[in-house]
């Protein structure tokens, strides 16, 4: 069997912030203009005005994203400082009301407004989408189905998300929590074949339900614009390594089963709902408590997960050249994620006698500190 580029492509959401206030300020004209003529189709403005949108172009792999991810993130964040503004990387603003946010004035987006009212109107969140190149489209169905048991591993170690409107949720991706809201979201249905999928996916447009597989928003679904797995479930990165480390391992897991299959193996599939329980936990915990290993029959801490993970992806990351960033992981698993960083800088600014919005605008300045951290 002929092996898959794996070619990876990342997309990343920002919130735009005032530097000195730390509020959250809709993108200036001017400033999407400035971006678009650098980035040449490669910037975007999102569903709500405070919002842009990056996308690399297909990388061989994460030497050559880690070069357009900081090539991206330095130009949005240039142009963003001529205005007083700066990019951040988190999934939800700590302080910000979903109430007072205006969507963008494009077709697409009036349509979701029309489409799905207030459910829509509350996504002040971002996500980070990771694209692996498979062209082979009964492989894409085959990996759907058997990627989805490591989903809440890499929500887990996404989780950048703990404020909404200025509480803590307790929670470690409160995006998710928001996301979930819409339809066609969650974990992806298990399909017996790309007929299958094609076939369910094909009711709802021909019905006018909607108008093309790109409405679906599972946690991970086949591209509808590109030959592409594309992995969704994560929250976005503040620091451009964290991000990286994320792709190398959304990479390597698909390589790894690819070559279960070219062995005629598989992973084993387990039932939607065992994997939505740990998809909680990782929503819920993080790193800070374990996920379950269903044939254990018991809860695992993350560090020994990941020390598994490791051990199960060595020859790919060798093949693919990611080692470093995939080892990485072992340190967000041991040291902790944004979500908990997030907490630590709101702790330190409340030791200080600061205010409740005064220790929420440290957070702030925190992921502006964070984000300019690897460029």
């Amino acid at each position: 069997m002929t092996e898959p580029p794996f070619s990876i492509g990342i997309e990343e959401e920002y919130l735009l912030v005032d530097r000195e206030t730390c509020a959250l300020v809709e993108a200036p004209d001017g400033l999407m203009e400035a971006c678009a003529a650098e980035l040449e189709g490669q910037v975007s403005p999102e569903f709500l005005q405070c919002q842009i949108e990056i996308g690399t172009r297909p990388c061989a792999g994460v030497a050559e994203a880690r070069e357009e991810l900081r090539r991206l993130r330095e130009a949005v964040s240039r142009h963003a400082a001529s205005y007083g503004l700066s990019p951040i990387a988190a999934s939800c603003h700590p302080l910000a009301d979903w109430k007072k946010q205006h969507h963008t004035d494009k077709e697409r987006y009036n349509d979701l407004d029309r489409a799905l009212g207030s459910v829509v109107r509350r996504m002040l969140i971002c996500g980070m989408h990771v694209h692996v190149g498979l062209e082979d489209d009964p492989l894409r169905a085959d990996l759907l189905a058997q990627t989805s048991y490591f989903l809440p591993h890499l929500l887990a170690l996404s989780a950048s998300s703990p404020f909404w409107q200025g509480e803590d949720t307790k929670l470690a991706s409160y995006r998710i929590s928001v996301f979930d809201n819409l339809p066609r979201t969650g974990l992806p249905p298990q399909f017996d074949s790309w007929q299958d999928y094609h076939r369910s996916t094909e009711v709802l447009i021909e019905t006018g339900v909607i108008e093309d597989r790109s409405r679906i928003w599972w946690d991970l679904r086949p591209s509808s614009s590109f030959p592409t797995l594309e992995a969704r479930i994560m929250d976005v990165q503040p620091r451009m390594e964290h991000a990286l480390t994320l792709a190398a391992l959304v990479q390597c897991l698909m390589r790894m089963l690819w070559r279960l299959r070219v062995r005629n193996q598989r992973w084993r599939l387990y039932d939607r709902f065992l994997i939505g329980e740990n998809r909680w936990r990782a929503q819920r915990y993080g790193v800070s408590e374990g996920l379950i290993d269903f044939g254990a029959a018991q809860v695992v801490p993350f560090p020994q997960l990941v020390e598994e993970l490791m051990e199960l992806l060595q020859e790919d990351a060798a093949e693919l050249k990611c080692l470093t960033e995939l080892a990485r992981a072992r340190e967000i698993a041991a040291e902790g994620t944004s979500a908990d960083r997030q907490r630590a800088a709101l702790a330190v600014a409340r030791d200080a006698g600061a205010d409740h919005e005064g220790q929420m605008r440290a957070v702030v300045h925190h992921l502006i500190e964070e984000f300019h951290a690897d460029l």
